[in-house]
Formats: C-alpha cells, sequence, structure tokens
C-alpha cells in the first residue's frame, strides 16, 4: 500500500512557523528554528500544511506504507536532537499512544551511552511537563486533545426565549453523507461547521446558522479528504452557492477544513466568496474575514 506523507528540505526551511497551524493533526512543530515533522504516526498526508511554506521546503513524498515502528522512529528523532526527541514523547503521551511512548523511553534507555543528550532530562520534561527551555516548540503540543476546564457564563434569563427554535432548514448536515444537488443547496448561502462549533457558540442558530444550508466536518477525525473536496466542488460549480462561511474553533486541527474549501474553490471555475470565522475554546469569535 502507497502512503502519503510530509517531507521537509531542512536546507530550505527558514523556520517561519506558517506551516504549523495549518498541520490539523499538530505533527509539525518548529524546533531548533526548523520545522519538524514529530509524528509520522500522525501525518495524514492531506498536505494542508504545503501552500503555507514560502520557501517550497515542504513536500508530500509517496513511498510503501511499512508497519509502524517506534524504535526506528526513535533512530532519526535521536539524529535531530534532544528538543525533536522531547516533542516527539510528549505528542505520543498527548495522543494516548501509551505502549509506543514506553518502546521510545527503552529506547533512550538501551542507548544512553551513545546518546550527546541527558536523558534523565528528557524524561522528566515528557512526564512532568517541565519547560523545554529551548524547544521552540510553535504549539505546545495538540491543543484539540488538551484537557482545559473553565466555568460557563452565567445567562441573564430576562428576555431570553424558554424554546428557542432551530434554524437548521435541511436533512442531512453531515458532509460525507449530502447531495450536493439537493434543492436546499441550489444559490444558497453555505456555511461549513467544524463540529464542535455548534457546542460552542451560543448563538450558532441564531446569528450564524439561520438563513443558511449547513454542512459540517472534522479535519481531525475525518476521512475521505478527496470526497470531501469533491463535494464542495459540486456545491460551488453545480448547486452554485452564493457564499460560504467556514467556522473553525481556534486548534491547529480545524485549520484543515478552510484548507478543503480553499482546495475545492481552486478546482472549480465559479469564484465564490469565503468567509473564516475562528472560534475560540470558550465560544467567543476569535476572528471573521473574507478570505
Amino acid at each position: 500500500m502507497i502512503r502519503e506523507i510530509v517531507k521537509i528540505d531542512e536546507d530550505l526551511c527558514n523556520g517561519c512557523g506558517l506551516c504549523v497551524p495549518n498541520c490539523h493533526e499538530g505533527a509539525l512543530q518548529i524546533i531548533d528554528e526548523k520545522a519538524r515533522l514529530i509524528s509520522d504516526l500522525m501525518c495524514d498526508g492531506l498536505g494542508a500544511c504545503l501552500g503555507h511554506c514560502p520557501e517550497g521546503a515542504i513536500t508530500i513524498e509517496k513511498r510503501e506504507a511499512q508497519p509502524y515502528n517506534e524504535t526506528e522512529v526513535m533512530k532519526e528523532m535521536v539524529g535531530k536532537g534532544k528538543n525533536t526527541v522531547i516533542a516527539h514523547l510528549k505528542h505520543l503521551r498527548e495522543h494516548n499512544e501509551v505502549a509506543f511512548l514506553k518502546e521510545g523511553m527503552a529506547f533512550l534507555k538501551a542507548n544512553r551511552e551513545s546518546l550527546t543528550f541527558n536523558i534523565e532530562e528528557v524524561i522528566d520534561t515528557v512526564h512532568e511537563n517541565k519547560p523545554e527551555s529551548a524547544a521552540g516548540c510553535a504549539t505546545g503540543g495538540c491543543p484539540s486533545s488538551q484537557t482545559v476546564v473553565f466555568e460557563p457564563q452565567n445567562l441573564k434569563l430576562a428576555g431570553i426565549v424558554k424554546d428557542q427554535p432551530s434554524q437548521l432548514r435541511q436533512w442531512p448536515v453531515q458532509l460525507h453523507l449530502i447531495n450536493p444537488n439537493a434543492p436546499y443547496f441550489q444559490k444558497a448561502d453555505l456555511l461549513v461547521a467544524a463540529d464542535c462549533t455548534a457546542f460552542s457558540v451560543g448563538n450558532f442558530h441564531t446569528e450564524w446558522l439561520k438563513d443558511k444550508s449547513l454542512v459540517i466536518a472534522c479535519p481531525k477525525l475525518d476521512h475521505g479528504a478527496e470526497s470531501y473536496i469533491n463535494k464542495l466542488a459540486m456545491l460551488i460549480d453545480e448547486a452554485k452557492v452564493n457564499t460560504i462561511t467556514v467556522m473553525m474553533m481556534e486548534v491547529p486541527c480545524c485549520g484543515g477544513l478552510l484548507s478543503l474549501v480553499k482546495e475545492a474553490k481552486n478546482m472549480t471555475y465559479r469564484k465564490v466568496p469565503i468567509k473564516a470565522i475562528m472560534v475560540g475554546i470558550k465560544g467567543e469569535i476569535v476572528s471573521e474575514e473574507w478570505v
């Protein structure tokens, strides 16, 4: 089986970091002033990072898929230095890859004498989350899976309708399931929403969904990006949607949703205005702009 995966030319990379927010798997980080793929395991080859590298340092490499081998991965990570090893192991921990994390730690212990860094410092940082003094990580891990607790805002009940009507105007809504030729998409204003947005934004229905047709997707967990792009292209060219609003969460994985819409637009002959809305994890609107 042939697999696609990101390849970085470190001689061309200038460490600008523009690629990092667009890696929806959190597998790219800036370490020691270079973009590093810290997780071959998580890279799905979507390539959302490609168009954001001004130096052309990132390409997609096709190669025969081999079973994931943490020992072989650690051999490559060690060659890139202590900070890359730390970032890789922390990424495994944050994604609950316990078996691979143990295998990686075992590799360090077995090769202690040949390493150029102190493995105790690595182990302490990975397990106790001590700050890496020189890691230069632009993301601090994958925010989409980090645990955060906050208090919900108190509602002022005066004037609030107890049972607010839904503004949903069609079914289905999941991008895999929709028919782009359905009548409710014809010349519609389209809302392409990340799955989490409706649970985060308090006025999602009244402010953002009202008078729009809806499709939802998760660029991190869903499979079949090519199918998504084709359906979005059909919505643009065949359904002739009027505008597209892309609503995403402020985490790296959600950037892939806008990339899918842009890629679909590049395939079509019609030009459709696209608005990008970024939502904070507490439900606030962080940014809103036409792109």
